[in-house]
């Protein structure tokens, strides 16, 4: 699926619960008789990494594996080491945060903020997957393609419908130009074939794995493929194997109406704070109202409908920036003010040289991971019946995605998930995650028989364990520190409930409500576009 923010496994036999890791915490890589060029490790730029003693380093692997002499690329890795003893050590943490296309390479902060210092036996790394942020190639076609000038995502007539036909192909043909053979070796399996090229580098027979998002994918076939190297795996936001990639794109279109409308019902109940509109349908007529304005009349003579949708579809993905996206809104609205609307646009659609880094390898990977449909009028038909009935994101996310229709690169199979000799893992999902919908986390928990899954009941934020909910938090902390999971249910269903994320209360006087929130880096790299 598309953007919302600009950037947040094993050799041997599975351990038993609360056993420690068989290998030592060494740099001298092996795995069987062959030896393996270990990192480099040294000082790392970014500050938050630097301030933790976090050790940063490049991993060089093939372009193409399946010429591992040939030409080679290079992953940025980065290391915040185990502080319990040795004897204590539980192995290496790998973090995924999504995308595809999200930098991860900040993550190896995550394990602090696990809770009751289960995460402090892990060496934790980050890092970023081939064509991202600091890894060499870093994949950009075109840095101003997502900003500013886009024609209007609904297509009222045949002109708009053709222009946005031609600016997709287009972007495909930079990323031809610029990228070259890069694009042919972009695929899941890729990606999956690095994690146990990282597994080796590091010296480790097993890795742990935490993957938010499309990070729950990537953990799915590298467990379908090395099963006996996966120690523990913690999914959150489960992506469902079966509708990879075009239908989950239509799945979400569907499940993000859903969820708006349960925003929409939120500011109504706030309409003291924001006054704009007492109920739900209110504040939904008023939100179509000004994207119809908009539609004539952009803000500033460039802020127009799409950019509206971009805006409130943040609040699609987290309840974190909910009174953000409101206070914009209501400053737009009552004040015809456009500047908070703007800042929040701008904030998460820079573009400056690069900027498009996540957008151009989430289009790599989902383009090539498993066949689109070729033909256009295939396309129009689907979209058009779904906008019916869910106008929200439909036609923009259609039009995210409509450069795999002329993609330079062939598509492979879809892989076949299975967990069937995969250990016990565990799976976090909240009920109406619109990203990444419930019945994917269902899907993932019937294929992978050993694994447990904590529903978050009710609520609408993607991928957001380890901020701060207890009842997963928790959960989380002692399958860490011992591998137990959630005793599994009967049938079809989550196996543990939880409250979800609490709704924020904008009259509380601790809320921001005279300005557009600040995000933490850690929460601007976990919010990531699409999955």
């Amino acid at each position: 699926m598309r953007r919302i923010l600009t950037t947040v496994i094993t050799l041997g036999l599975v351990l038993s619960s609360g056993a420690a890791v068989a290998y030592a915490a060494s740099d001298t890589p092996r795995r069987g008789t062959t030896t393996y060029e270990p990192i480099t490790w040294g000082t790392c730029e970014s500050t938050g990494l630097a301030a933790r003693n976090a050790q940063c380093g490049l991993l060089s692997v093939p372009l193409d594996y399946a010429k591992p002499g040939g030409e080679q690329i290079e992953l940025a890795v980065s290391r915040i080491r185990h502080t319990t003893k040795d004897a204590d050590y539980q192995g290496v943490m790998l973090v995924n945060p999504g995308g595809p296309g999200g930098s991860g390479l900040d993550l190896s902060v995550l394990g602090e903020y696990v809770p009751k210092d289960a995460g402090d036996a892990y060496d934790w790394i980050g890092f970023d997957p081939r064509g991202v942020g600091s890894s060499e190639p870093s994949l950009g076609c075109d840095g101003g393609y997502l900003g500013y000038g886009r024609p209007p995502y609904v297509p009222t007539g045949s002109k708009i419908e053709k222009a946005w036909l031609g600016k997709a192909e287009g972007y495909a043909s930079d990323c031809a130009q610029i990228a070259g053979d890069l694009l042919d070796h972009m695929r899941t399996t890729d990606t999956v074939q690095d994690l146990d090229s990282l597994r080796a580098a590091l010296g480790a027979e097993q890795i742990n794995f935490y993957g938010f998002s499309y990070g729950t994918y990537l953990g799915q076939v590298y467990a379908t493929r090395y099963p006996q190297r996966v120690r523990r795996m913690v999914l959150d936001g489960n992506v469902d194997p079966r509708r990879v990639w075009y239908d989950a794109n239509l799945d979400q279109d569907v499940a993000f109406d859903r969820t708006m409308k349960v925003y929409f019902a939120w500011i109504a109940q706030y309409d003291k704070v924001y006054h704009l509109g007492r109920s739900a349908k209110a504040v939904e007529k008023l939100f179509y109202k000004e994207q119809s304005r908009l539609l004539g009349h952009p803000a500033d003579g460039e802020f127009g409908p799409d950019e509206l949708t971009d805006v409130f579809l943040q609040a699609g993905y987290y309840v974190f920036g909910w009174e953000s996206v409101a206070y914009a809104f209501s400053a737009w609205v009552n004040d015809r003010d456009p500047d908070p609307l703007r800042s929040l646009f701008e904030s998460a659609n820079p573009t400056d040289d690069g900027a498009d880094n996540g957008y151009a390898v989430y289009l790599a990977v989902q383009c090539t991971d498993a066949p689109w449909p070729t033909s256009w009028k295939k396309w129009h038909a689907d979209n058009s019946r779904i906008h019916s009935q869910a106008p929200f994101l439909t036609w923009g996310n259609a039009w995210y995605n409509a450069p795999c229709l002329t993609w330079p690169a062939a598509p492979g199979k879809r892989i076949k998930v299975s967990g069937t000799n995969a250990p016990p893992i565990l799976l976090l999902s909240e009920t109406l995650d619109a990203a990444t919908p419930f019945s994917g986390s269902l899907e993932v928990r019937r294929r992978f028989p050993k694994s447990a899954l904590i529903e978050g009941v009710g609520g609408t934020t993607h991928a957001g364990s380890l901020f701060g909910n207890a009842c997963v938090d928790n959960s989380i902390a002692e399958y860490l520190a011992s591998g137990k999971l959630p005793q599994r249910a009967k049938g079809n269903t989550a196996d543990k409930r939880c409250d979800p994320l609490p709704k924020p209360d904008p009259t509380k006087p601790s809320a921001k409500r005279a300005g557009v929130a600040t995000l933490s880096r850690l929460d601007l790299q976990r919010r990531i576009a699409g999955y």
